[in-house]
C-alpha cells in the first residue's frame, strides 16, 4: 500500500498539475479569497482558434511588460508587483498578441495597441498566476477568460509548490568521471513535479568538511560551450577544486536560466542582443533576477547527512540560502575564472549589479 500523500504535498500536486495544463495550452482557474480568476497561456495556447470566436480580448501581462509599454497600474503605490489587465480594442491577430506579451519582438513590433487597462476584480489570484508562468517557464501573459476552467487551484497551492523540498534518493551508482575515477552520483526525485536533481561526490568521503559547489543547470554552458557565461569554466574549475580536497559534492539543480527555464534563458540572451544586460533581461521579460530556490541544494545535502559545507560560489546569496536553511557554511571558497571577450560585460553585471564577488 502506497504511503498516505500529505496536505501539503497534495497541494504541490495540485499546482504541478496546473502548470502541466499551462504548458499544454489548456485553461486554468486560480481561486483567490476574492473570487476564481480563469486563464489561458498565451504562448502555449491555440491563438488562431481562440480568436477565431471572439469579439473581445483581455490579457493579464506582467507588471515589468506592462511598465515597457507605458501602461499604469491602477494600484501600483500599494503594490509595483502586482500584473496589468488590458482590453484590446481591435480585432487582434495572433501574432499581434504574442508580441505583446514577448519583448524580445518589440524592435520588429514597436507599434502596438490601443489598450484599455482595467481595474483587477482578482489582485491576489493575479500575482499567483505571474508565479506559475515562472515555474512553467513560460512567458507571464495569459488571455482572462469567462468561461469557468476544469482545473482549478488555490493560492495556497502554489505556495506549498514552491515550498516544497520534498526530495527523496531515487537512485545511487558509482560514476568514473575525470575529476575522479571513483566518484559516486545520487539521484534525487521531487515528490510534487517529479523533477530531477543530481549530487555527485568526489573523492573518499570522511570526517572533514567537504568542498561543495551549488551549480544550477546551464545547457548552454555546460554542454554546449557557450562563450556567453562563465557556467562551464565554472563547473569543471569547480570539480578540479573537490579533487584536490580530501572530498567534495557537487550539486547539480535543475533550474536553468536562474530559475526561468531554458526557453526564457535564450529569450534573456536575445534582449541581451539588443543590447539589455543579464539583470535588465529578466526583468524585461517579467522575472525576478534570481528565481532560483537553494532550498533544495539544503535538503539534498540532509538527505546525503552533510551538515556542514565549505562552498564554492561567488555568489553570497548561496551562502544565505545554505544557512537560512541550516546548513553550516564553514568558508566560502572563491572560484576564479578569466573573462573572455564575449563574456566580459557580463561578468561585470553580475559584479556590480548582484553582488558576486571574489
Amino acid at each position: 500500500m502506497a504511503p498516505p500523500v500529505s496536505s501539503e504535498s497534495a497541494r504541490a500536486r495540485r499546482a504541478a498539475k496546473a502548470i502541466d495544463a499551462l504548458r499544454r495550452g489548456w485553461p486554468i482557474g486560480v481561486e483567490a479569497a476574492d473570487g476564481v480568476l480563469n486563464l489561458l497561456p498565451v504562448e502555449t495556447v491555440d491563438l488562431d482558434q481562440h480568436l477565431s470566436s471572439r469579439s473581445e480580448v483581455k490579457l493579464l501581462i506582467s507588471s515589468s511588460r506592462a511598465d515597457t509599454l507605458k501602461l499604469l497600474n491602477q494600484r501600483a503605490s500599494a503594490d509595483p508587483a502586482l500584473p496589468v489587465q488590458i482590453s484590446l480594442t481591435y480585432a487582434a491577430t495572433a501574432e499581434e498578441i504574442i508580441a505583446i506579451a514577448d519583448p524580445v519582438l518589440d524592435m520588429q513590433h514597436p507599434m502596438k495597441g490601443p489598450f484599455l487597462s482595467e481595474e483587477l476584480a482578482h489582485p491576489e489570484a493575479a500575482k499567483t498566476a505571474m508565479e506559475l508562468a515562472r515555474h512553467g517557464g513560460l512567458l507571464p501573459a495569459f488571455l482572462v477568460m469567462d468561461e469557468p476552467a476544469e482545473d482549478k487551484l488555490r493560492i495556497d497551492d502554489v505556495t506549498a509548490y514552491a515550498d516544497s523540498n520534498a526530495l527523496v534518493i531515487s537512485a545511487h551508482a558509482k560514476l568514473p568521471v575525470a575529476a575522479d575515477a571513483k566518484a559516486h552520483i545520487y539521484g534525487f526525485r521531487s515528490e510534487a513535479d517529479s523533477t530531477d536533481h543530481v549530487a555527485l561526490v568526489v573523492g573518499e568521503r570522511d570526517e572533514t568538511t567537504p568542498v561543495v559547489r551549488l551549480h544550477s543547470e546551464c545547457l548552454t554552458g555546460d554542454v554546449l560551450g557557450s562563450l556567453k557565461c562563465d557556467c562551464g569554466p565554472q563547473l569543471h574549475a569547480a570539480l578540479g577544486q573537490m579533487s584536490e580536497a580530501n572530498w567534495g559534492v557537487l550539486l547539480y539543480l535543475r533550474q536553468e536560466g536562474r530559475g526561468i527555464g531554458l526557453i526564457n534563458k535564450l529569450r534573456a540572451y536575445a534582449l541581451q542582443d539588443q543590447g539589455f544586460d543579464t539583470v535588465d533581461a529578466n526583468q524585461r521579460l517579467g522575472f525576478a533576477i534570481d528565481a532560483r530556490d537553494f532550498s533544495i541544494a539544503a535538503r539534498m545535502l540532509d538527505l546525503l547527512n552533510i551538515p556542514a559545507v565549505k562552498l564554492l560560489t561567488n555568489n553570497p546569496e548561496k551562502v544565505e540560502g545554505l544557512e537560512g536553511c541550516g546548513v553550516s557554511v564553514e568558508e566560502r571558497l572563491p572560484v576564479k575564472i578569466a573573462a573572455n571577450p564575449h563574456n566580459e560585460y557580463y561578468l561585470d553585471t553580475k559584479r556590480d549589479r548582484t553582488g558576486h564577488k571574489l
